[in-house]
């Protein structure tokens, strides 16, 4: 039985691991201790007391680590416990050792073999990718893995990012803005005498007022939306555009040979986030084959018809929400030239996207019968 242990499973990206193991009946083959940043002491989910998870000789004493807990402890802990001489296996959600260079990116639909080969050459240190990186290329594997056959010059994407994705604190912000909204145009709706414009006025004033909570997200995001994510990188992207080129060649194992570019919006969904895609290829390729390939990606993805009904229906996320489905549609050429393709694209971040990830790495270690000594 694996000894695991768990930072963060109470926060958002960390319950859904957690009900994603129970789900799956995995929880029964781990031998799991709970940590806590701030609730050291008190019982856990086992009706154990939580450990510390700044107590350095009792993560020591975990073969295998999983952090849900954000890049801040990532920083804080994880330097002091490699010193200690600690030479388990850390799985973390968070971007704070992605691009290290001993730190192998996990998305097993994409890149398992990447796994595997980390594994036997003793790497110990394991993060999920970006969230949108992981919902692209989930999305789009099937016209990368002979990109350089297939003519694939490029990739953008423009997303649409939920609430969630910036953390609860955002989402219980978002719904306490919409309280407010609706709170100011109920007397207009509610009046058969007034019109659309007064309706407007009310909306406008109360997404302009004192009133509207925005100390999570710093700005109105209810009926509204924010293109800008992330801290500035300062060649006009933010960091969350920076994540899309660098994982994404990190997680394919591309060394930067294949661009992506885009531009990232947080919008007033609470969950999944999507993409609008467009692929350069150097030369057109039938839609048919597009499809086809795109429908290979993963056993997940699945290609929809690029017709009203389908696209309003499955596209979107009210559909795929609380769902392990990556859809993908609207897939059609662009006027600009036959060689440049474009689709949509939903997923839900919380799984695919940063839970789901960390619960199979659990299980390729396993598979692996990776059974790392704490002490080294």
């Amino acid at each position: 039985m694996q000894r695991v242990g768990f930072v963060g499973w109470r926060g958002m990206v960390g319950s859904v691991l957690m009900d994603r193991l129970r789900e799956e009946g995995e929880l029964e083959r781990i031998d799991a201790r709970y940590f806590s940043t701030s609730a050291a002491g008190a019982l856990g989910p086992d009706a154990q007391p939580l450990a510390s998870a700044f107590d350095l000789d009792a993560l020591a004493a975990m073969p295998v680590l999983v952090s849900c807990q954000g890049g801040g402890y990532t920083r804080k802990v994880y330097g002091p416990l490699r010193a200690s001489g600690w030479q388990g296996i850390w799985i973390d959600a968070a971007s704070a050792l992605r691009m290290e260079p001993d730190t192998t990116l996990v998305l097993d639909p994409i890149n398992r073999g990447g796994i595997d080969d980390a594994l036997h050459a003793g790497v110990r240190t394991f993060a999920g990718s970006n969230c949108t990186v992981s919902l692209l290329l989930m999305a789009i594997a099937g016209l990368l893995r002979d990109w350089k056959e297939l003519g694939v010059e490029w990739v953008q994407s423009s997303t649409y990012q939920a609430a969630s994705g910036a953390g609860a604190a955002q989402v219980q912000e978002l719904v306490a803005q919409w309280r407010i909204l609706v709170g100011a145009v109920a007397p207009v709706l509610d009046d058969p005498t007034q019109g659309v414009l007064e309706l407007d006025r009310a909306l406008s004033g109360a997404l302009r007022s004192a009133e509207l909570p925005t100390r999570a997200l710093g700005y109105p995001l209810a009926a509204s939306l924010l293109p800008w994510v992330g801290d500035a990188k300062g060649d006009g992207r933010t960091e969350e555009e920076w994540k899309g080129h660098a994982e994404a060649n990190k997680l394919l194992g591309l060394h930067g040979e294949l661009p992506f570019d885009g531009m990232c919006v947080r919008v007033g969904a609470i969950r999944c986030h999507s993409q609008s895609v467009t692929v350069k290829f150097k030369a057109a390729l039938p839609l048919d084959e597009v499809e086809a390939r795109l429908a290979a990606s993963t056993p997940w993805t699945h290609v929809w018809a690029n017709d009203a009904e389908s696209t309003r229906r499955a596209l979107t996320p009210a559909s795929v929400s609380g769902t392990l489905d990556i859809a993908v549609g609207r897939v059609h050429r662009l006027r600009m030239g036959p060689e440049y393709l474009s689709l949509f694209t939903v997923g839900d971040q919380l799984l695919w996207g940063a839970a789901e990830p960390l619960r199979r790495m659990l299980n390729i270690l396993e598979a692996h019968g990776s059974r790392v000594g704490a002490g080294g």
